[in-house]
């Protein structure tokens, strides 16, 4: 594989502070040289200028539905997906058939993605066994195994016992693991389809209140400050979570939050009649609550944009409102929405946004070099994004990588696009000449 040089680009590193114009040279799959004026000779070059290189992003909570649903989603498809959207390394979340909760299982998941070649697999395992929210799983043992799982959840559905969840952040605190959490009480929820309020009654559908994830957010902050272990909190939707939150970090508890692009960009009031592609779970809020999330955002309250990638068949996201499943894909939308809506609009600054979507869940899964989090410095590993920032276009999600269609911003003007994605200084994605 010949040398690799990426010339002119506006370099935005989070990991180390950098923002500045350099050439970078990529070398046996490593960083060899960063500065100016860098020598072409004999080397593939990328003509970078006016483009912004990033850290590949790390997506923390993704539904790959391997094994079990592999017609809707499968590691091969997901992991592409995730190249295409600029993300280099992936945390798929354990609700599979059978669920991620014994080191078998996960290994072999964990070989077959090693052995594609395409983006990192990081695995997150099950909290309970068969997520049924019961007995422990054995995290020591999943925590030892090759795939060294670092991160347990039911998610999907949260550990309704508070006893259970206290015994599993006593024991994940023993080893140095984390627990995410789904916070939602689904004695709030049951039945309900979007968020409850005006929108909810407008449309004739039962309605999800704050308060089922509000309740869940202060338990398990009160169980992650007794028990002293590292709590994330995954997909925060309302105003009093992030408060909560806010508040828990100034008073030292140990807990980190995520936030989606679609709750950071929709509220209520986009949701189109019946269209099952804005059915998530949570719903969407209100815009009062966007507000909010984006000043955590801001603020660091939030540490990191996790997209929820969840596809689904399309049949079934084609039935009534009330019997399609929850969810939305989200990694090839989320760079280009979220430029749009929170760069362009001076919101939040370029640098928070790669931030927290590279530097931010690293720092939540305690990822170190040489696995990943080095940045773009020389002897790093050779995992980038290549952005250009001045392309408009619209979001198509009939051209998605990802078998999932279930996208709301399908049709949507977006500006900012994933020119090039590198993997181990290899040239794993690029769209058409890197320029569109």
């Amino acid at each position: 594989m010949p040398d690799l040089l990426i010339a002119a680009a506006r370099v935005v590193d989070p990991f180390n502070g950098i923002d500045e114009i350099a050439d970078v040279l990529i070398s046996r799959g490593r960083i060899a040289k960063v500065g100016r004026g860098l020598s072409r000779d004999g080397k593939e070059v990328i003509e970078a200028s006016g483009m912004v290189l990033s850290p590949g992003f790390l997506e923390l909570h993704a539904h790959l539905r391997e094994p079990g649903d592999e017609d809707a989603e499968t590691l091969e498809t997901g992991l592409a997906s995730a190249l295409r959207g600029g993300y280099t390394a992936v945390c798929c979340m354990p609700n599979t058939r059978p669920p991620l909760d014994n080191p078998a299982v996960i290994s072999g998941l964990w070989a077959r993605a090693r052995d594609m070649g395409l983006a990192d697999l990081y695995v997150i395992g099950c909290v309970t066994r068969g997520r049924e929210g019961r007995e422990l799983s054995d995290m020591a043992m999943m925590n030892a195994c090759e795939a060294r799982v670092r991160a347990f959840s039911d998610d999907g559905a949260a550990v309704e016992d508070a006893g259970v969840m206290r015994l599993a952040l006593q024991y994940a605190a023993a080893f140095g693991g984390l627990i995410i959490s789904h916070p939602e009480d689904t004695r709030l929820s049951r039945g309900g389809q979007v968020n409850e309020g005006a929108v909810s009654t407008a449309l004739g559908l039962r309605g999800i209140p704050a308060l089922a994830e509000e309740v869940v957010v202060a338990r398990d902050i009160l169980l992650a400050e007794e028990t002293g272990c590292r709590l994330h909190l995954a997909h925060l939707s309302t105003a009093r979570s992030v408060n909560m939150v806010r508040d828990a970090k100034a008073r030292g508890v140990r807990v980190t939050a995520e936030v989606t692009p679609h709750h950071l960009v929709l509220n209520e009031s986009d949701i189109p009649g019946y269209d099952t592609s804005y059915k998530m779970n949570p719903p969407l809020r209100t815009p009062e609550d966007v507000a909010a999330l984006r000043e955590g955002l801001r603020d660091g309250t939030i540490d990191a944009i996790a997209t929820d990638h969840a596809p689904h068949r399309c049949e079934d996201k084609e039935k009534e409102f009330d019997h399609a499943p929850f969810g939305v894909v989200g990694m090839e939308s989320a760079f280009p929405v979220l430029f749009r809506e929170l760069v362009e609009s001076d919101e939040i600054p370029l640098e928070r946004l790669l931030g927290a979507l590279t530097r931010g869940p690293a720092e939540v899964m305690d990822l170190r070099p040489p696995e990943y989090g080095a940045g773009i410095v020389v002897g790093a590993r050779a995992d980038m994004v290549l952005l250009n920032l001045e392309e408009e276009w619209i979001m198509d999600a009939s051209r998605f990588v990802s078998k999932g269609r279930n996208c709301p911003f399908h049709g949507r003007s977006v500006k900012g696009r994933v020119a090039y994605t590198v993997k181990n200084g290899r040239v794993v994605y690029a769209h058409e000449d890197g320029r569109g």
